[in-house]
């Protein structure tokens, strides 16, 4: 049964919400709420000028008390390197990671089972940043029906592979899933 408040230090937790939801809001307050060193994992590339403005405003809006790595393909890579007991890791976001690794021209299925299958076996503090795409119009293009669609099934198994999903809206959260365990982390 969905509830209205958050765990103080998260297990696995997706946290999904459309452009300008208050999703990265959430997970950071997740993050600084869990009192552990955080990690900012950081999928997007500065490919332009008003991207890496965005970039260098998210640097800045998060402030200290962060460390940022930086890994647009290899996320399970990443975070088998950077999860730990000691430490929070938020992704920030599996939207762009499929974006990369769709450009990229890389598996996707096999790179999300991977994600699914990593996340299920760890018991680390690990929140995950996507977005909803697929309450809007249906795009135009062959090549943004795929997207939306691809980013249908990751955020399905993300949600499946977790123990707590928020779908956030306007700022204010909906706990779609609860089940992490308070032992601490």
């Amino acid at each position: 049964m969905p509830h209205d408040s958050s765990p103080s230090v998260p297990r696995p937790t997706l946290v999904l919400g459309g452009a300008r939801s208050g999703k990265s809001r959430l997970a950071e307050n997740l993050a600084c709420a869990s009192a552990l060193p955080r990690v900012y994992l950081a999928t997007a590339t500065a490919g332009d000028a008003e991207m890496g403005a965005r970039i260098a405003h998210h640097r800045a809006q998060r402030g200290d008390g962060w460390r940022t790595v930086e890994e647009p393909l290899a996320l399970v890579d990443a975070l088998s390197r950077e999860a730990g007991a000691d430490r929070v890791v938020l992704v920030d976001c599996l939207t762009l990671w499929l974006s990369n690794l769709m450009l990229a021209e890389r598996d996707v299925e096999a790179e999300t089972t991977a994600l699914a299958e990593w996340l299920r076996a760890t018991r680390h503090p690990v929140l995950l940043v996507s977005n909803e795409v697929g309450l809007g119009l249906v795009p135009e293009t062959p090549l943004g029906r795929d997207f939306r669609d691809a980013q249908g099934r990751l955020n399905q198994a993300i949600a499946a592979a977790v123990p707590n999903v928020a779908f956030v809206a306007a700022g204010l959260p909906l706990w779609l899933k609860r089940g992490f365990i308070e032992d601490g982390i």
